[in-house]
């Protein structure tokens, strides 16, 4: 039997072949050092795992509506209030099965077979491969330090072509951690309006921002979809929690595919996820940014020394996406080999460029201040060897 010709557009995730690789290092006794998958070693917040007790506890555990709890999306929507100076209704708000839930509502909604999505390049690999699924063909547009490592309206006004229907953008982005300023998120939206597209934000890293303070695409335009996640700021990566906020006009068939796809997210997880907005929950969650801006700090000032610091340090994530183009042109090779030889596991760029990524990898500071040192000096090791 012939699969559908779509899957064959869904590449390995190469990271997970790492991954399995450090855990049998692991399991045969070696000390390896883990920053290869994007999740920070903090625990979901108290304030979160008790209201997740309490919800399974009370018997909160039947089917909400489709478009989620609509106490979380009145919650989502005074958080963007709140912090962003926005105002959303909670109408169109979608509480989804994770980030990836809405990713695969936008998808279905806005693309189809024959039509072309722009997106960065590097970018997380599932951003290509849901538009991909959804029978559109994408262009990934190569981005460097001169566009700030994203991908800004003159590159939109460059590349679109008679069937782009969709321009994608990250911010944070991931995994080069960079961001869009408003006046580059506005100068972005107006090209995409004037050549009759969409836009799709995926603000899944918002909130981990450490030079400037958070934006969302939320306060400049109404039209716009934007992705977001319980999962990175708000530490649940387990509990598979995300939300899309749409325009009025896409809301009513967004919900008849929610009704269909996945019927509604996790129950339990919905009212956990209404602590993570009280203020107990957000000084735990500000401690743990300033943590991991701290760790930033730790491995840019270490890499620097071996040549391997980003041109352009990131402004949020916990990501570095380092050129290792001096010491080797194979990432997947050096990252195999730095595992072998020194148990330090990070993610090879082929995982997430179309272009360049054999000599770029991804270090995800997602581990304490002093493995990360010990982690730089093992790279050190490692490279005066190559």
């Amino acid at each position: 039997m012939a699969w559908n010709s779509r899957v064959n557009h869904v590449a390995p995730f190469r990271v997970m072949h790492l991954l399995e690789m450090a855990q049998a290092r692991e399991a045969a006794g070696h000390d390896v050092i883990h920053l290869e998958v994007g999740e920070p070693d903090f625990a979901t917040p108290a304030p979160v795992v008790a209201a997740g007790q309490q919800a399974l506890a009370t018997g909160k555990t039947r089917y909400t509506p489709a478009a989620g709890l609509p106490a979380l999306r009145e919650a989502i929507a005074g958080h963007y209030a709140e912090h962003f100076n926005a105002s959303v209704d909670p109408a169109r708000i979608l509480v989804t099965p994770g980030a990836s839930g809405a990713l695969l509502l936008a998808s279905q909604l806005l693309v189809e077979t024959g039509d072309r999505v722009m997106m960065a390049d590097p970018n997380y690999p599932c951003n290509r491969h849901f538009m991909a699924l959804a029978g559109a063909d994408v262009d990934a547009i190569p981005v460097g330090r001169d566009s700030g490592w994203q991908l800004d309206a003159a590159l939109v006004e460059r590349h679109w072509q008679p069937h782009t229907r969709l321009a994608m953008l990250a911010s944070p982005s991931n995994p080069t951690g960079h961001t869009l300023s408003a006046d580059a998120l506005k100068a972005v939206f107006k090209a995409v309006a004037e050549r009759g597209g969409e836009v799709l934000v995926d603000e899944i890293y918002q909130g981990l921002n450490y030079d400037d303070a958070p934006l969302s695409a939320t306060s400049l335009s109404d039209d716009a979809f934007v992705v977001n996640s319980f999962s990175k700021y708000f530490g649940m990566t387990g509990w598979r929690l995300g939300w899309l906020v749409a325009p009025e006009r896409a809301i009513e068939p967004l919900t008849r595919l929610a009704q269909n796809v996945f019927l509604a997210a996790p129950t339990p997880s919905q009212h956990a996820a209404l602590a993570a907005f009280t203020p107990e929950c957000r000084d735990i969650l500000e401690t743990q940014r300033a943590t991991l801006k701290q760790r930033r700090q730790v491995l840019l000032e270490g890499l620097a020394q071996l040549g391997l610091a980003p041109d352009l340090p990131p402004q949020g994530a916990f990501y570095l996406w380092l050129d290792i183009s001096r010491y080797s042109r194979d990432s997947q090779d050096f990252c195999e080999r730095l595992l072998r030889e020194e148990n330090v596991a990070i993610t090879p760029g082929i995982d997430f460029a179309v272009q360049g990524g054999e000599h770029h990898v991804r270090i995800a500071f997602t581990n304490d201040v002093e493995r990360l040192e010990d982690a730089v000096v093992r790279i050190t090791r490692f490279v005066s060897r190559l």
